[in-house]
């Protein structure tokens, strides 16, 4: 069923719920009929889209509550004191919705009905806003995710391929379930890879299934499953058919069922997962395989400036390990340093130790010149004539001796 349908159906049965006291139900008439048509014209429409329908659905059970905790008293008659005891009530965890669960998301009470419009209508908005001063709202910073092996269980306890398909499109791209539901053919662009030459499918998210907050875009199938699983439905599909047969009852029925059957859990609480769960636990599994921030935020369809994934960079603690890997390129830098050094001196060491080698040849050869005979007597010779210069008869009978040894000795090396 559509948010149109549900609201069409809802908001008479609230405006003409006979339980409710007249004047209360005629300022929820007003309330409607304003909140209609704000959120046309804020939103630039003609007429009221999904999104504006499934904002409205969501006031109808809140009004409900509401008016059961003022015990169905007309809202312009509240007293201060009455308001301040619902505000404890509600703080301290006294207050429960129509199937007596506990409230837990206060802020949008405050946000959306005591402190906005339907207060404001009946005259008792600053009082609430005076009584409900100290209330402290915050985002959650828990975080809820299960990897890529607790998903692979999630999508084969599954029982049809189009329930399997639904989570693998949800862990491929982590739209919101809603917005997957209403998926068309005509959403579905079959393409090649230019890198790869592997088929892959462009995913169209437009604007008018998406959630307000959420980015008008495309992106492309990360993974071959959902690839041949998009190949199998698709292919029995008109461009203007819509994907799944079924609605988010059925989407949860299913979930529940395959959750239980392979006993699936979140790593960070260890809740049953759901479908919100697949979210983020989608953008961990990107974060943890390398991509940035900025890339995941794309994907999702938040803005740049979306602080939503700060919780899980914390928790992986991916933002601790640059300053440690700044400690480690510091010591790999000195040891680098430290290896340049011994090579510069390990070459200073090899041309030393050439030039010794040089040096110790050369002294061996003239070690083996001077243990010869011949050696020694050309030296002689040499000197001989070095000082012949300064005594020319000394030496002229020296050199007949020199001859006649000569003589001799070349005499027997002949023989």
């Amino acid at each position: 069923m559509s948010n149109e349908d549900q609201y069409t159906r809802n908001k008479p049965k609230l405006l003409n719920d006979v339980s409710i006291c007249k004047a209360n139900r005629e300022l929820f008439k007003k309330f409607f009929d304003e909140e209609e048509y704000k959120l046309k014209r804020k939103n630039g429409l003609r007429s009221l889209d999904e999104s504006c329908y499934k904002t409205l659905c969501t006031y109808i059970p809140r009004l409900r509550n509401v008016n059961r905790w003022f015990a169905n008293k007309p809202w312009n008659t509240l007293s201060e004191s009455k308001i301040k005891s619902v505000y404890d009530d509600l703080e301290d965890g006294k207050l429960t919705g129509s199937k007596g669960n506990v409230i837990v998301s206060k802020t949008d009470y405050y946000n959306k009905v005591f402190k906005s419009l339907p207060f404001e209508l009946a005259g008792k908005s600053e009082t609430a806003k005076r009584v409900m001063k100290y209330h402290y709202s915050s985002k959650s910073t828990s975080v809820r995710f299960f990897d890529e092996e607790t998903f692979q269980s999630i999508a084969q306890a599954t029982d049809t391929i189009k329930q399997r398909l639904l989570c693998w499109l949800q862990w491929d791209f982590g739209e919101n379930i809603f917005t997957a539901l209403r998926f068309q053919k005509r959403d579905f662009v079959q393409q090649i890879d230019p890198d790869t030459g592997e088929t892959e499918f462009r995913v169209i998210f437009n604007k008018s299934k998406l959630k307000r907050s959420r980015k008008e875009r495309s992106e492309i199938t990360n993974f071959k499953e959902t690839v041949e699983l998009l190949e199998i439905v698709l292919s029995s599909l008109g461009d203007n058919d819509y994907l799944f047969n079924f609605g988010h009852r059925q989407a949860l029925k299913f979930l529940n069922k395959a959750t239980k059957k392979c006993k699936a859990k979140c790593i960070s609480t260890g809740d049953r997962p759901t479908w919100k769960d697949f979210r983020s636990s989608m953008a961990c599994h990107l974060l943890n395989t390398g991509w940035t921030t900025d890339e995941i935020k794309a994907r999702l369809g938040h803005s740049p400036s979306s602080r939503a994934l700060d919780k899980y960079v914390s928790y992986f603690a991916i933002d601790r390990h640059r300053p440690k890997k700044k400690v480690s390129a510091g010591k790999i830098s000195r040891l680098v340093e430290q290896v340049e050094e011994m090579k510069q001196r390990e070459r200073i060491n090899l041309k030393r130790f050439d030039a010794q080698n040089t040096e110790l040849s050369e002294v061996k050869s003239k070690l083996q010149e001077l243990t010869s005979g011949g050696g020694i007597l050309r030296m002689l010779q040499n000197s001989i004539a070095k000082e012949r210069g300064h005594s020319s008869a000394h030496f002229g009978a020296l050199d007949e001796k020199f001859d006649i040894v000569l003589k001799k000795m070349n005499s027997k090396k002949s023989s």
